[in-house]
């Protein structure tokens, strides 16, 4: 997977630890390599980390090395933005999107 500096990326094996455990809210984009507008995203997640870091964590998570959550998710489109505070997931997004707008889409859950 294409990297994005400043987000990690999760599995199924730490998806619970990474995201569910987490104290900050968690931005998750279900992602894969082959698709464009996923990898349109990454210079936004990065700027999104760097900005956001002290209130909001961003993970990717590849939808074709991790079914398990994927699936739990039902999560059929890539990319998907959710969303967890407390271990719930709180908001979904489909689609890329300009930074601008994902950071007006985030600002009633942060």
């Amino acid at each position: 997977m294409i990297k994005a500096a400043g987000v990690a990326e999760v599995t199924d094996a730490d998806f619970e630890t990474e995201v569910i455990g987490a104290e900050l809210p968690v931005l998750v984009e279900f992602t894969a390599d082959w698709c464009p507008p996923c990898r349109q995203m990454g210079p936004v997640l990065s700027a999104l980390a760097e900005e956001e870091g002290e209130r909001l964590k961003v993970v990717r998570l590849d939808v074709d090395t991790n079914p398990e959550t994927t699936n739990a998710y039902q999560v059929l489109s890539m990319p998907t933005f959710m969303v967890f505070r407390g271990g719930e997931p709180v908001k979904a997004m489909v689609g890329a999107r300009p930074k601008r707008r994902l950071l007006q889409e985030l600002a009633e859950v942060l």
